[in-house]
């Protein structure tokens, strides 16, 4: 790995992703021949030096070539696009442009270029593009933001702005979003604090919401108490619920005026490309429109010019809202799937599994509300209290005549968002005074892909105090082996994709004898999920799996119902001996 060496603000770095030598050098040589800039270029062969160098050095642009990967293109190529904080990405491959070139820009790649056909000029010229627009982009949305900051009202610089977005999205074939937010009761502010001092709440308001926007997404001052955010590049009605809920929370908090706090409210229409319309006018008037229907509410709300999208947007806005109600309300518990001890068929350990019973719809599924959880960041209290739950529960599986049972957690990626994680955790398992060695944290690659130095000093950390942990999911994600190597994990589980193809694919039965065999040469257990046929069962027997988890022995399910299940299956092994 090269490191960055010229640090002038004129010169472009770029970061170069690909595992030959000889093609950084060819690379640097074809920018080096361009008496126009002056480029530095860092080259990175290893995924691992990879997450280290986004993280932590500043890059104009991103080469990637598309063998530069741990096992899936679109996945690493998403990894990259959210990681690098929209650094543009010019992808290359051996393949010829055409259906590969769209593939690869539309899962976040900002160009494509074939290696067959490349030449330094055709390099250099995409190179320069996407450093200039994203200067162009980073110059736009600076001066944007001092408009906003000096009170700046020009409704024909925004219909330019929303026109040439709208013409972005139809080029990309994207959808765009326009929130129109209109200030509740400015007139009364205005009497009370006087028009300078109203303004000032104004371009507070503007700055502390242009904080919590993306860089794509651009925010304006069209009247006197009046915002509009041009929301780009939207996938799904998700994208915009949660630049609704962060301008929700923005209004919510109090603005100081005067030495006074301001308690605002305001209202909010929304109007969605091309669902409500293909022109700047239609989409102000039906978002000034959907905005008017939102004064109908109390309090800070909104209203969506497009039913459909209100509808998605608004359900997954209430069951936010109601799921936080269930963790106050103690509507959340949790069920038990156990896990089997291949060789003695008797229970070794539980996964603690979390339901939600809605007071209205029953019992709603984990992949209908987790999804919700993760995004709003109510996933965090939420596993604390798993951690929790499951402790109490460890303690009173002792008494019950169980105590070497395992209780299985897993641990959300946004826990590691927690700087205070490993404090909590460590105050969670000392109130409750178990033995450390029975609880297992489960966690997934994705989970210590945000921050892995901050993940694994967390998992370090946790594990002098005699946690061990799972890794989830194995097999499926780009890094396995690394993590296998770097982090103190004492449990692989095997995929319960692979699991279900056994006597279906080949690759399937190879890919399950590798991961045993790997596993348990680094001394490392194995767990099979999704186990459901005799069929399965017999083949990770004869592998010599450890435990099986699956509907062959028994679904998850409430605790009472697992004290019965385990007296009945420890029953039955003790016999068999």
């Amino acid at each position: 790995m090269t490191l960055p060496t010229d640090t002038r603000p004129d010169c472009l770095r770029l970061l170069v992703l690909t595992p030959e030598y000889a093609d950084y050098l060819w690379f640097s040589a074809m920018l080096a021949d361009d008496s126009e800039i002056c480029s530095d270029a860092t080259w990175c062969p290893d995924l691992v030096d990879c997450d280290d160098l986004i993280s932590n050095a500043s890059f104009d642009v991103i080469v990637w070539d598309c063998v530069f990967h741990g096992g899936s293109e679109a996945s690493f190529l998403q990894y990259l696009s959210v990681s690098s904080e929209d650094i543009p990405i010019l992808a290359m491959s051996a393949e010829s442009c055409g259906e590969k070139a769209r593939y690869l820009v539309e899962n976040g790649a900002s160009d494509y270029l074939s290696r067959r056909e490349l030449d330094p000029w055709n390099f250099r010229r995409s190179i320069k593009c996407l450093w200039y627009r994203s200067q162009l982009t980073q110059s736009a949305n600076g001066q944007l933001g001092r408009e906003v900051a000096t009170g700046f009202i020009n409704r024909d610089l925004f219909f330019d702005r929303l026109q040439k977005a709208v013409l972005r999205a139809e080029r990309a074939n994207h959808r765009l979003a326009l929130l129109h937010l209109n200030i509740d009761d400015f007139r009364n502010i205005n009497e009370s604090f006087g028009y300078q001092k109203s303004d000032q709440l104004m371009l507070r308001l503007a700055e502390r919401l242009r904080q919590t926007l993306r860089r794509v997404d651009s925010l304006m001052r069209i009247g006197g108490d009046e915002l509009a955010i041009i929301v780009e590049k939207v996938e799904d009605s998700l994208d915009i619920t949660q630049i609704i809920r962060k301008v929700v929370s923005a209004l919510d908090e109090p603005v100081m005026v005067d030495g006074q706090n301001v308690v605002v409210s305001a209202s909010l229409g929304v109007a969605t490309y091309p669902e409500a319309g293909d022109s700047p006018e239609e989409l102000l008037r039906r978002a000034n429109r959907a905005m008017f229907e939102a004064k109908r509410d109390p309090g800070t709300s909104y209203r969506f010019y497009d039913r459909q999208l209100h509808i998605s947007a608004g359900y997954q806005l209430r069951l936010e809202a109601d799921l936080r109600n269930a963790l106050r309300g103690k509507e959340l518990e949790l069920y038990y799937q156990p896990r089997i001890d291949l060789a003695t068929e008797e229970v070794r350990g539980v996964e603690c599994l979390l339901r939600w019973n809605h007071p209205e719809r029953g019992l709603v599924g984990p992949d209908e509300f987790i999804p919700v959880a993760e995004r709003s960041g109510l996933i965090v209290p939420i596993g604390y209290w798993v951690i929790e739950q499951a402790c109490k529960r460890l303690q009173e599986s002792t008494e019950l005549g169980f105590p070497g049972l395992v209780f299985a957690v897993n641990l959300s990626f946004r826990q590691f968002h927690d700087r205070k994680m490993t404090e909590t955790i460590f105050r969670i398992i000392f109130n409750a005074n178990v033995d450390t060695s029975l609880l297992e944290l489960e966690l997934t690659e994705s989970a210590m892909m945000h921050d892995p130095e901050y993940a694994q000093r967390c998992l370090r950390e946790l594990n002098q105090l005699g946690i061990s942990f799972a890794l989830d999911d194995f097999g499926t994600g780009f890094s396995s082996l690394s993590n296998l190597q770097h982090l103190p994990i004492s449990l692989v589980k095997i995929d319960k994709s692979f699991v279900q193809e056994l006597g279906q694919s080949a690759d399937a039965e190879h890919i399950i004898r590798a991961i045993i065999s790997l596993a348990h040469s680094l001394q490392i257990s194995v767990v099979a999920e999704g186990v459901e046929t005799d069929g399965q069962l017999e083949f990770l027997r004869q592998q010599h799996c450890d435990e099986i988890q699956g509907y062959y022995y028994a679904r998850p399910m409430p605790w009472n119902d697992l004290v019965q299940f385990m007296n009945r299956q420890n029953q039955s092994a003790c016999l068999q001996k």
